[in-house]
């Protein structure tokens, strides 16, 4: 099989999975990334650049929604009659025997992922997973792909472009919808339906239900037969509090379980999660309960959470310099940039320089107005980068000043543009002070602004 953007954060764990099942893998990108180079490590033949003859002989070619219909090697495959896979359907291929847990929402996703295969392998059951960043702790792990032995599957599941519906797995976790991707789905309704459809494929169901769409969801999904774990800060199956979380007490793996419907006694597991956030709570409940549903032990697995390392691009700790800390966050909707700059402060980080980048010109377009909430911080100095566009040609009067007009910024607080990634990383470096905490925010090339900074703040001239 040959990969079309073999570097990038999903392809690359599809990538090793399908290695591991002794299918030779190829694969191509425009740039360098962590991704790329750990599949290049793990002794995959990938390239930089892309080669329309490289596809000659393949038996497959594997794309994202990210690859252009104009790509030369897409083209070639095409004129050659070699099947192309989406991403998804290649790892339904390399997990075809698996018995899957399946991540979905619009937010949280890949460290929710992340938290249930660590809680998995800590409970010794060596799941495979993969996932839209690197797992760290899990030895043998490749990027975010990993094979494992035991028949358990753990994908993150993406509902950007309705390849999510492809997984049909035992156990799902429904985390939170919110309106995003539309320009694939059109209107909310469409995208609740997809969500709909995924919870009903679900025999277990692990559901928020501090979510409104999410419980109504999960209320039609029992309804329908679907076994449904809600979890939440109360009125919930599994309840999590500042310390705990509080279980019925006959949970256990579904298979030999008759429901958890009315709650007839609960049994209290001390759950320390060491990465910030109330947020980051709730999704270790969701992995907590979906890991428990497939077998792992009640209390193995929330013992496992004290030992969770996180994942790359997530409230990821990239160094500190002169006294500056910098944080590198994959956040790119506004709840989610709201919920990682409440986390910083929960962690008491009292000044912030934030450089965000907006991803999409549609998401910019349909969120402009939330993004300049989010963004509208005390005692913060915010530089907004030029839209990172991606697969998407730019919108007329789209921009990060779309953003910026709409911000309120408090007293103390400034906020400006700066349309180059490389020149916004300067301002922020010389925005940060010792004390401060630099945090790179949003889903494309931000990243490599944090070791610019870094750089920066030691007086060198690595960016």
């Amino acid at each position: 099989m040959h990969f079309i953007g073999v570097g990038g954060s999903g392809m690359s764990a599809v990538a090793r999975l399908v290695a591991a099942r002794g299918i030779a893998v190829t694969g191509t990108d425009q740039r360098e990334s962590a991704y790329f180079l750990a599949l290049r490590d793990a002794g995959m033949d990938v390239r930089i650049g892309h080669d329309a003859a490289i596809v000659d002989g393949a038996d497959a070619v594997v794309i994202s929604t990210a690859v252009r219909a104009t790509n030369p090697e897409l083209v070639r495959a095409q004129e050659l009659g070699i099947p192309v896979l989406h991403r998804s359907e290649a790892l339904v291929y390399a997990l075809e025997n698996d018995r899957l847990i399946a991540v979905a929402g619009s937010h949280g996703k890949t460290t929710t992922s992340a938290m249930v295969a660590h809680v998995l392998h800590a409970s010794g059951i060596d799941a495979s997973f993969a996932v839209g960043a690197r797992v760290f702790g899990v030895e043998g792990a490749v990027a975010g792909g990993y094979a494992g032995s035991a028949g358990i599957g753990v994908v993150e599941a993406d509902e950007s472009d309705g390849s999510f519906l492809r997984y049909h797995p035992e156990v799902g976790i429904l985390l939170n919808i919110e309106p995003d991707h539309l320009d694939h789905y059109g209107d909310v309704d469409a995208l609740e339906k997809a969500f709909l459809e995924f919870a009903l494929e679900c025999p277990v169901l692990v559901a928020c239900v501090e979510d409104a769409t999410v419980a109504r969801i999960a209320e039609e999904a029992r309804r329908a037969g679907v076994r449904v774990i809600t979890y939440g800060t109360s009125e919930a199956d599994v309840i999590v509090t500042p310390t705990d979380l509080s279980v019925p007490s006959e949970m256990g793996p579904f298979r030999s379980s008759k429901g958890l419907g009315e709650r007839n006694g609960s049994t209290s597991l001390a759950l320390e999660v060491p990465i910030p956030g109330a947020h980051q709570r709730l999704n270790a409940a969701a992995a907590w309960a979906a890991a428990v549903a497939m077998g792992a032990d009640p209390a193995d697995a929330a013992r496992a959470f004290t030992t969770f390392a996180g994942t790359g691009r997530r409230y990821q700790l990239r160094g500190e310099e002169s006294g500056v800390r910098v944080v590198d966050d994959y956040a790119h909707h506004p709840t989610e940039v709201a919920a990682v700059l409440a986390a910083a402060r929960a962690a008491g980080q009292e000044h912030l320089v934030v450089l965000f980048q907006p991803a999409l010109f549609t998401r910019t377009q349909l969120h402009a107005q939330n993004f300049a909430d989010a963004l509208s911080v005390e005692n913060a100095d915010v530089v907004i980068a030029g839209v990172h566009g991606d697969r998407e040609d730019p919108i007329p009067g789209v921009t990060s000043d779309s953003i910026l007009e709409l911000m309120h910024v408090p007293a103390g607080s400034t906020a400006q543009v700066v349309e180059d990634l490389e020149q916004a990383a300067a301002v922020a470096a010389a925005l940060a002070r010792p004390g401060s905490q630099v945090m790179t925010v949003g889903s494309g090339t931000v990243t490599l602004a944090a070791d610019w900074i870094l750089a920066a703040l030691r007086g060198g001239d690595d960016g």
